[in-house]
């Protein structure tokens, strides 16, 4: 179980109540950092004083009874692509160690103002490009459920889950372009929330694919990831206090069970693409939320997934490529060659064959749609299989399959753990819902984390 005072929930009622202070979370949240992340490798920098200084406001402010609301006094891990001003972005890339942001992104300034606290920024694929976690230059996070092998964490917010599955944050900001927040979240443990396209603003962020990109939190629980998630979309935070307490409009969605929701599963054809134990744990699940009444019917998606998932593979390629060309197209760069192969891939395609695939993404997006109807959410595996050894991943193929698809038809997405597989490694499912409707696979995946309880936290 979840030790108390490791999730947002839990430090804002002892907040609350006087039990514990912001200074005393931060300083031993910094003293975790400083004696464990040398091995997990989950922070690019650390910023000590600066988390210090505003521990010591958030202290002062709730003890004079100015609460801010319940990420105030919360400390929280910053994936390298959010700009903070004054402070470098480096994107995962050794060259860009440097390049010292003069904005901050407003999503951070919302959870700033809300008072949540910047314990540093984590490590990240380069350039956000690689749904793996691995980095040749800057070094991949190690997933924290094995000290026997370095596995891969996922990507590309691999810092990010790191850091709250290794309990080196309470929560972390993260984006999702093809399955960035989901993909690490399923392979570390976490509950992983994909907004839909355009929810949140994506300005003061490094873009990788800007008709694609999303950010969105990783957290401990679906409670946790709804908080951060009111935060970000500035909502005020008395609101969000009041209804957290109350029980009120969008926190009602994690009491309501999922008595006659219609999810729609895998067809036959469909689950094929992941591995024995990962179809073991996603048959589970469907299992148990049929136990709890929902209507469970096979969904037959009017294009394979993994069509839909090269298609946005492709979309991504092309605008990364626009975006970040002269940092790899300079052979004398010292970029991971991984991410190079994939950048320099968007090159090859005209710009007939690029606005080609941006319509054929309307004319998809139009059908699955109509596809959709009867149903009000999708359930699916998150990974394709367990988080493999570092030395045995194929960079040729990402992990994606399930994830990509959703960020290309522009529908939102949450993963939620479903427990351990035979090896002591999560596993994960990924409720889908339609675009700007959150709540409801906030409410679905709330109780599937009822139904499997929440995962441990290394470390903690």
């Amino acid at each position: 179980m979840i030790s108390d005072l490791t999730t947002i929930e839990s430090l804002f009622l002892s907040y609350r109540d006087g039990i514990k202070k912001p200074h005393d979370v931060v300083a031993k949240f910094l003293e975790k950092i400083e004696s464990r992340n040398a091995y997990y490798s989950a922070y690019q920098s650390v910023w000590k004083e600066e988390a210090m200084v505003a521990a010591e406001l958030a202290t002062k402010a709730l003890a004079a009874g100015h609460d801010l609301g319940p990420m105030h006094g919360v400390p929280f891990a910053l994936k390298d692509i959010f700009h903070v001003t004054g402070k470098v972005t480096t994107c995962g890339a050794v060259e860009l160690n440097q390049n010292i942001a003069t904005v901050t992104a407003t999503v951070v300034r919302r959870l700033v103002s809300a008072g949540a606290i910047i314990l540093g920024k984590t490590k990240t694929v380069e350039c956000a490009f690689g749904g793996w976690g691995t980095n040749q230059m800057t070094g991949t996070p190690r997933n924290p459920w094995d000290d026997e092998v370095h596995r891969i964490p996922g990507g590309s917010s691999s810092g990010s889950a790191v850091a709250v599955a290794s309990d080196l944050a309470v929560c972390a900001v993260g984006s999702d372009t093809g399955g960035s927040i989901r993909l690490p979240a399923g392979y570390c443990g976490l509950v992983g929330l994909k907004l839909t396209y355009g929810r949140l603003p994506n300005d003061g962020i490094m873009p990788l694919s800007q008709s694609l990109d999303s950010p969105g939190p990783l957290a401990r629980s679906v409670c946790d990831a709804l908080l951060m998630f009111e935060v970000m979309d500035g909502r005020e935070g008395w609101k969000i206090s009041q209804d957290y307490t109350d029980g009120t409009n969008n926190f009602s969605s994690l009491v309501r069970g999922v008595v006659g929701l219609r999810i729609g599963i895998l067809s036959a054809s469909e689950r094929q693409h992941c591995s024995p134990e990962t179809l073991d744990a996603y048959d589970e699940a469907v299992l148990r939320l049929s136990g709890a009444g929902a209507v469970i019917q096979s969904f037959n998606n009017p294009k394979p997934y993994g069509e839909l998932a090269a298609t946005n593979g492709a979309i991504t390629a092309v605008e990364a490529y626009y975006n970040h060309h002269q940092l790899y197209e300079d052979s004398q760069k010292k970029m991971d060659a991984d991410v190079r192969a994939r950048m320099l891939s968007g090159k090859q395609y005209t710009a007939h064959e690029y606005f080609g695939m941006r319509e054929q993404r309307i004319q998809d997006m139009a059908a699955f749609a109509a596809q959709m109807k009867g149903f009000d959410v999708l359930i699916t595996p998150t990974t394709i299989g367990r988080a493999p050894n570092l030395d045995e991943v194929d960079q040729n193929i990402g992990p994606g399959y399930y994830t990509r698809p959703f960020n290309y038809l522009e529908m939102c997405g949450i993963s939620v753990p479903t427990g351990l597989d035979n090896q002591g490694l999560p596993t994960s499912v990924q409720i889908v819902g339609r675009a700007n409707d959150e709540y409801t696979i906030l409410q679905a995946g709330a109780s599937l984390e009822t139904m499997f309880g929440r995962l441990g936290m290394i470390g903690s």
